[in-house]
């Protein structure tokens, strides 16, 4: 199936990234991606680790969102936030919403499991869906959500790189070119499902929304102000490597006082240069180190292999990016240093 999406000038304006992955839309696809033997060297662990915590009740997630096809849209909203937060607004649907989204569900689907018909009727068993959902969440992409983020942060900086030098255009054309073509002023989706047909935005640009999980297809939706397609965090660019669960910038329990006494000056100077400056080139970061590219491509090797830095490929360009584990070891050792306090980094 191909989905042929027209721009117009007002179109390309106002397209843009979106400023990460999202936690519900994950859970969406990661439902899927479980049942499919895809890409086996990096989700098998993944789909190991998650069967073997799955409780019993989580088929009830599992019969509502297929392996291909609609999902209940009231049930997985595509908007920021953390998880915790977007459960809430879930919670908080008007039971009139409910009523209309089990029916185009419905609609849509062939086969429908016969406790759906209780969710028109019966908010009790409404929240207890969702708390199946927000339990499923917590043992398929929870544990893994800092390592998402590390790759999207890297995926983010390289997407910034490429809208800098070539434009809208030039991102457009990166996004995915296995599934995604750019061919001025249309850009073409292979689709899985679903979707088929010509789109015209009319003026409301496109929203590009990265995702770890939806990695064989481009995810499409139409119904909100601004249409929104996903794309893979990194496809071909990152060194991919089976997803583990792992462990977030606060389990860095015990940070010195002073980080050259730890990371030794010179890697210090590289850490420090790359959070300041997230998606530094190597040149770049040599630069700004004021040390040769091949001992900054070394430092930076170390520093990745120990959590503190993420890299992306952009065709010829490593691009590198601090982790969170990275900003927390920055943030616990400024703290302690004495004289004027500088200024604290941030996730």
């Amino acid at each position: 199936m191909t989905l042929r999406i027209h721009f117009t000038a007002d179109d390309l304006a106002r397209t843009r990234l979106a400023e990460g992955p999202r936690p519900l839309l994950e859970l969406d696809v990661a439902l899927r991606v479980l049942r499919e033997p895809v890409h086996p060297v990096r989700f098998d662990a993944w789909r190991r680790e998650s069967f073997a915590r799955l409780a019993p009740r989580a088929r009830l997630a599992f019969e509502v969102v297929p392996v291909k096809g609609w999902s209940m849209e009231f049930l997985l909203p595509v908007e920021p936030g953390s998880a915790q937060e977007l459960w809430e607004r879930v919670r908080a649907t008007p039971a009139t919403q409910v009523r209309e989204q089990v029916d185009e569900w419905a609609g849509r689907v062939q086969r429908i499991p016969p406790w759906t018909g209780r969710l028109a009727e019966d908010p009790l068993f409404v929240r207890e869906l969702v708390d199946v959902f927000e339990d499923t969440y917590e043992q398929l992409v929870a544990p893994y959500w800092p390592r998402i983020e590390q790759l999207a942060d890297a995926d983010r900086a390289m997407r910034m790189r490429q809208l800098t030098e070539g434009g809208v255009e030039r991102l457009l054309q990166g996004l995915n070119p296995r599934r995604v073509r750019w061919s001025p002023p249309v850009l073409e989706l292979t689709m899985a499902s679903g979707h088929e047909g010509d789109l015209y935005l009319e003026g409301r640009g496109l929203l590009l929304i990265p995702t770890l999980f939806g990695s064989a297809f481009p995810v499409f939706d139409d119904t909100g102000p601004q249409p929104w397609i996903s794309f893979p965090i990194g496809h071909d660019r990152t060194p991919w490597f089976p997803l583990t669960a792992t462990a977030t910038a606060g389990a860095l329990t015990e940070t010195p006082r002073s980080l050259a006494a730890l990371l030794g000056r010179t890697r210090a100077t590289v850490l420090c240069a790359i959070a300041e400056h997230p998606g530094l080139t190597t040149s770049q970061l040599a630069s700004r180190a004021g040390i040769s590219p091949a001992s900054a491509s070394e430092h930076a090797t170390v520093l990745r292999s120990a959590g503190l830095v993420s890299t992306a490929r952009d065709r010829n360009a490593v691009l590198h990016t601090p982790t969170s584990a990275g900003i927390g070891l920055l943030n616990a050792s400024t703290a302690d240093t004495t004289g004027p306090e500088p200024a604290i980094l941030r996730v």
